[in-house]
Protein backbone atom coordinates (compact mmCIF):
# COMPACT_ATOMS: atom_id res chain seq x y z
CA UNK A 1 0.00 0.00 0.00
CA UNK A 2 1.41 3.34 -1.02
CA UNK A 3 0.93 6.73 0.59
CA UNK A 4 0.66 9.53 -1.96
CA UNK A 5 3.35 11.55 -0.21
CA UNK A 6 5.80 8.67 -0.61
CA UNK A 7 5.22 7.98 -4.28
CA UNK A 8 7.81 9.32 -6.71
CA UNK A 9 7.71 9.46 -10.48
CA UNK A 10 9.21 6.55 -12.38
CA UNK A 11 10.88 6.70 -15.77
CA UNK A 12 10.08 3.74 -17.99
CA UNK A 13 12.54 2.90 -20.75
CA UNK A 14 11.21 2.03 -24.20
CA UNK A 15 9.68 -1.46 -24.20
CA UNK A 16 12.00 -3.97 -25.87
CA UNK A 17 10.92 -6.45 -28.46
CA UNK A 18 8.08 -8.49 -26.97
CA UNK A 19 9.13 -11.85 -28.41
CA UNK A 20 12.77 -11.51 -27.31
CA UNK A 21 11.80 -10.29 -23.81
CA UNK A 22 9.19 -13.01 -23.24
CA UNK A 23 11.65 -15.72 -24.28
CA UNK A 24 14.46 -14.37 -22.10
CA UNK A 25 12.59 -13.37 -18.96
CA UNK A 26 9.64 -15.75 -18.89
CA UNK A 27 5.87 -15.33 -18.32
CA UNK A 28 6.22 -13.15 -15.20
CA UNK A 29 8.21 -10.46 -17.03
CA UNK A 30 5.86 -10.67 -20.01
CA UNK A 31 2.90 -10.06 -17.69
CA UNK A 32 4.64 -7.07 -16.14
CA UNK A 33 5.33 -5.59 -19.55
CA UNK A 34 1.73 -6.13 -20.59
CA UNK A 35 0.58 -4.26 -17.48
CA UNK A 36 2.98 -1.40 -18.21
CA UNK A 37 1.71 -1.15 -21.78
CA UNK A 38 -1.88 -1.02 -20.54
CA UNK A 39 -1.05 1.71 -18.02
CA UNK A 40 0.80 3.78 -20.64
CA UNK A 41 -2.14 3.29 -23.03
CA UNK A 42 -4.53 4.54 -20.35
CA UNK A 43 -2.35 7.54 -19.51
CA UNK A 44 -2.40 8.48 -23.18
CA UNK A 45 -6.20 8.39 -23.15
CA UNK A 46 -6.60 5.56 -25.62
CA UNK A 47 -8.46 3.03 -23.48
CA UNK A 48 -11.97 1.71 -24.10
CA UNK A 49 -14.73 0.87 -21.63
CA UNK A 50 -14.74 -2.55 -19.99
CA UNK A 51 -16.29 -4.33 -17.03
CA UNK A 52 -14.36 -4.95 -13.81
CA UNK A 53 -15.28 -8.14 -11.94
CA UNK A 54 -16.92 -7.77 -8.53
CA UNK A 55 -17.02 -10.15 -5.58
CA UNK A 56 -20.48 -11.02 -6.90
CA UNK A 57 -22.02 -10.11 -10.30
CA UNK A 58 -24.13 -7.44 -8.57
CA UNK A 59 -20.91 -5.66 -7.58
CA UNK A 60 -19.38 -5.55 -11.07
CA UNK A 61 -18.21 -2.09 -12.12
CA UNK A 62 -18.03 -0.54 -15.59
CA UNK A 63 -15.12 1.73 -16.39
CA UNK A 64 -16.19 5.22 -17.35
CA UNK A 65 -18.84 5.24 -14.62
CA UNK A 66 -19.24 6.56 -11.08
CA UNK A 67 -20.94 4.67 -8.24
CA UNK A 68 -22.08 5.75 -4.77
CA UNK A 69 -22.62 3.96 -1.47
CA UNK A 70 -23.60 4.92 2.07
CA UNK A 71 -21.46 2.22 3.70
CA UNK A 72 -17.71 1.84 4.26
CA UNK A 73 -18.12 -1.94 4.11
CA UNK A 74 -19.83 -1.73 0.73
CA UNK A 75 -17.22 0.72 -0.52
CA UNK A 76 -14.50 -1.81 0.35
CA UNK A 77 -16.50 -4.66 -1.20
CA UNK A 78 -16.79 -2.68 -4.46
CA UNK A 79 -13.05 -2.04 -4.40
CA UNK A 80 -12.12 -5.63 -3.51
CA UNK A 81 -13.35 -7.33 -6.68
CA UNK A 82 -11.15 -5.43 -9.16
CA UNK A 83 -8.23 -5.36 -6.71
CA UNK A 84 -8.26 -9.13 -6.15
CA UNK A 85 -8.38 -9.54 -9.95
CA UNK A 86 -5.05 -7.69 -10.23
CA UNK A 87 -6.12 -4.09 -10.88
CA UNK A 88 -4.51 -1.08 -9.21
CA UNK A 89 -6.88 0.87 -6.95
CA UNK A 90 -6.75 4.19 -5.12
CA UNK A 91 -8.31 5.59 -1.95
CA UNK A 92 -8.71 9.36 -1.47
CA UNK A 93 -9.93 11.23 1.60
CA UNK A 94 -10.71 8.28 3.90
CA UNK A 95 -8.06 8.26 6.67
CA UNK A 96 -10.22 6.15 8.99
CA UNK A 97 -10.92 3.39 6.47
CA UNK A 98 -10.17 -0.08 7.86
CA UNK A 99 -7.35 -1.49 5.74
CA UNK A 100 -7.17 -4.72 7.73
CA UNK A 101 -10.81 -5.28 6.78
CA UNK A 102 -9.98 -4.29 3.21
CA UNK A 103 -7.27 -6.94 3.03
CA UNK A 104 -9.69 -9.48 4.49
CA UNK A 105 -12.09 -8.80 1.63
CA UNK A 106 -9.37 -9.26 -0.98
CA UNK A 107 -7.95 -5.76 -1.51
CA UNK A 108 -4.28 -6.12 -2.47
CA UNK A 109 -2.63 -3.44 -0.34
CA UNK A 110 0.58 -3.65 -2.37
CA UNK A 111 -1.40 -2.41 -5.39
CA UNK A 112 -3.27 0.30 -3.49
CA UNK A 113 -2.42 4.01 -3.56
CA UNK A 114 -3.71 5.96 -0.54
CA UNK A 115 -4.09 9.74 -0.22
CA UNK A 116 -5.66 10.11 3.25
CA UNK A 117 -5.70 13.91 3.51
CA UNK A 118 -6.07 15.55 0.06
CA UNK A 119 -7.73 18.66 1.52
CA UNK A 120 -9.53 20.97 -0.87
CA UNK A 121 -7.65 19.46 -3.81
CA UNK A 122 -9.28 16.04 -3.51
CA UNK A 123 -10.93 16.28 -6.93
CA UNK A 124 -7.59 17.00 -8.63
CA UNK A 125 -6.01 14.09 -6.76
CA UNK A 126 -8.75 11.73 -7.97
CA UNK A 127 -8.32 12.98 -11.54
CA UNK A 128 -4.59 12.29 -11.33
CA UNK A 129 -5.01 8.80 -9.85
CA UNK A 130 -7.30 7.57 -12.64
CA UNK A 131 -4.25 7.74 -14.91
CA UNK A 132 -2.83 4.66 -13.18
CA UNK A 133 -5.62 3.12 -11.05
CA UNK A 134 -8.58 1.25 -12.51
CA UNK A 135 -10.83 2.10 -9.54
CA UNK A 136 -10.61 5.06 -7.17
CA UNK A 137 -12.56 5.19 -3.91
CA UNK A 138 -13.19 8.72 -2.68
CA UNK A 139 -14.86 10.23 0.35
CA UNK A 140 -15.60 13.83 -0.67
CA UNK A 141 -14.95 16.58 1.84
CA UNK A 142 -18.31 18.18 1.02
CA UNK A 143 -21.18 18.21 -1.49
CA UNK A 144 -20.14 17.53 -5.08
CA UNK A 145 -21.48 19.90 -7.73
CA UNK A 146 -22.77 18.61 -11.06
CA UNK A 147 -20.21 20.40 -13.25
CA UNK A 148 -17.00 18.98 -11.68
CA UNK A 149 -18.68 15.58 -11.38
CA UNK A 150 -19.40 15.58 -15.12
CA UNK A 151 -15.83 16.63 -15.92
CA UNK A 152 -14.51 13.74 -13.84
CA UNK A 153 -16.92 11.31 -15.53
CA UNK A 154 -15.51 12.38 -18.90
CA UNK A 155 -12.01 11.66 -17.59
CA UNK A 156 -13.11 8.25 -16.31
CA UNK A 157 -14.35 7.41 -19.80
CA UNK A 158 -11.09 8.55 -21.38
CA UNK A 159 -8.84 6.79 -18.90
CA UNK A 160 -10.76 3.49 -18.62
CA UNK A 161 -11.34 3.85 -14.88
CA UNK A 162 -14.27 3.70 -12.44
CA UNK A 163 -15.08 5.80 -9.38
CA UNK A 164 -16.64 4.63 -6.10
CA UNK A 165 -17.90 7.43 -3.87
CA UNK A 166 -18.42 6.83 -0.16
CA UNK A 167 -21.18 9.42 0.06
CA UNK A 168 -23.32 11.20 -2.52
CA UNK A 169 -22.37 11.60 -6.17
CA UNK A 170 -24.50 13.41 -8.79
CA UNK A 171 -26.05 11.17 -11.45
CA UNK A 172 -24.03 8.10 -10.57
CA UNK A 173 -24.52 4.89 -12.54
CA UNK A 174 -25.77 3.06 -9.44
CA UNK A 175 -26.22 3.67 -5.73
CA UNK A 176 -25.64 0.84 -3.22
CA UNK A 177 -27.32 1.12 0.18
CA UNK A 178 -27.43 -1.15 3.24
CA UNK A 179 -31.05 -1.93 4.14
CA UNK A 180 -30.53 -4.62 6.81
CA UNK A 181 -27.42 -5.65 8.70
CA UNK A 182 -26.53 -8.20 11.40
CA UNK A 183 -23.16 -9.13 12.90
CA UNK A 184 -22.19 -12.68 13.90
CA UNK A 185 -19.62 -14.08 16.32
CA UNK A 186 -20.61 -12.46 19.61
CA UNK A 187 -22.03 -14.49 22.49
CA UNK A 188 -23.19 -13.43 25.95
CA UNK A 189 -20.17 -11.46 27.10
CA UNK A 190 -17.64 -13.33 24.98
CA UNK A 191 -16.47 -13.89 21.41
CA UNK A 192 -15.53 -11.46 18.67
CA UNK A 193 -17.07 -10.23 15.44
CA UNK A 194 -16.53 -12.85 12.74
CA UNK A 195 -18.80 -11.70 9.94
CA UNK A 196 -21.57 -9.44 8.81
CA UNK A 197 -24.68 -10.35 6.89
CA UNK A 198 -26.48 -7.55 5.11
CA UNK A 199 -29.20 -6.88 2.61
CA UNK A 200 -28.02 -4.46 -0.06
CA UNK A 201 -30.31 -2.40 -2.24
CA UNK A 202 -28.99 -1.12 -5.56
CA UNK A 203 -30.77 1.59 -7.54
CA UNK A 204 -30.08 2.45 -11.15
CA UNK A 205 -31.73 5.20 -13.18
CA UNK A 206 -34.70 3.90 -15.15
CA UNK A 207 -34.69 0.49 -13.41
CA UNK A 208 -36.43 -1.09 -10.47
CA UNK A 209 -34.49 -1.23 -7.22
CA UNK A 210 -33.01 -4.65 -6.62
CA UNK A 211 -31.92 -6.20 -3.33
CA UNK A 212 -29.47 -9.02 -2.68
CA UNK A 213 -27.72 -10.59 0.29
CA UNK A 214 -24.04 -10.35 1.18
CA UNK A 215 -21.94 -12.06 3.84
CA UNK A 216 -18.77 -10.09 4.55
CA UNK A 217 -15.96 -11.42 6.77
CA UNK A 218 -14.91 -9.79 10.01
CA UNK A 219 -11.85 -10.32 12.17
CA UNK A 220 -12.57 -14.01 12.52
CA UNK A 221 -11.34 -14.98 9.07
CA UNK A 222 -11.56 -14.46 5.34
CA UNK A 223 -14.62 -15.75 3.52
CA UNK A 224 -15.79 -15.13 -0.02
CA UNK A 225 -18.90 -13.03 -0.37
CA UNK A 226 -21.87 -15.36 -0.41
CA UNK A 227 -23.99 -15.95 -3.49
CA UNK A 228 -26.64 -13.22 -3.88
CA UNK A 229 -30.06 -13.84 -2.37
CA UNK A 230 -32.71 -11.74 -4.17
CA UNK A 231 -35.41 -10.23 -1.98
CA UNK A 232 -38.17 -7.66 -2.39
CA UNK A 233 -38.04 -5.05 -5.13
CA UNK A 234 -39.76 -1.74 -5.60
CA UNK A 235 -39.94 0.57 -8.62
CA UNK A 236 -37.73 3.58 -9.27
CA UNK A 237 -39.02 6.63 -11.15
CA UNK A 238 -37.64 6.77 -14.68
CA UNK A 239 -35.37 9.77 -15.24
CA UNK A 240 -34.48 10.21 -11.58
CA UNK A 241 -31.18 11.97 -10.94
CA UNK A 242 -28.42 9.65 -9.77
Amino acid sequence: MFEYSQVSAAVVDPVPDQHRTSRAAGPAAAGTLAELRQRVHRMQGGASSRRLPGLTPELDLATGSAYATDSASLALALLAGPSSAGEWVGVVGAPDLGYEAAAGLGVDLERTIVVPHPGEHWLSVVAALVDVASVVLVRPAGPVAEHPAERLRARLRTKDAALVCWGEWPRCAARFSVRESAWSGLGRGHGHLSGRRMVVEVGRAGSTRQSFGLHLPGRGGVEPVAAPAPVARRPVAVGAAW
